[in-house]
């Protein structure tokens, strides 16, 4: 076990040492920070800067289709948008309040998402 940890990372938050894998993702144990192991490099070089990230980490771009990772509430909807909605054909927009999602959901209509909410398919 002692193996796996020195070939990891260390935290991109912390520099902790005691980093781990769960699943796709990288997890430090001292300050609880996620992050996947590809997206460290990238994040810290300059053409990666505005890289728009979904909640896995991948790098999203136009055109893309993407599920939602949990139920949403909607104004003016008395169900929202569940977990696990389809979006089709996204377009990257610098939006208001982390909104940077632009897209057509059926059944609501055009509407602004936020990254963090949303998984690449």
């Amino acid at each position: 076990m002692s193996d796996a940890t020195e070939t990891l990372p260390p935290c991109p938050e912390c520099a902790g040492v005691y980093t781990y894998e769960m699943g796709a993702l990288l997890v430090c144990p001292e300050c609880a920070h996620e992050w996947s192991p590809t997206a460290d490099e990238p994040a810290e070089g300059a053409g990666a800067a505005g890289a728009i990230r979904d909640a896995v980490g991948n790098v999203l771009a136009d055109g893309d289709t993407v599920t939602v990772t949990r139920t949403l509430k909607v104004k003016g909807s008395p169900s929202g948008i569940k977990a696990g909605t389809k979006v089709r054909n996204i377009r990257l927009v610098d939006g208001v309040d982390g909104h940077d999602i632009d897209c057509r959901i059926d059944g609501f209509g055009p509407m602004q998402l936020k990254s963090a909410v949303v998984k690449k398919v």
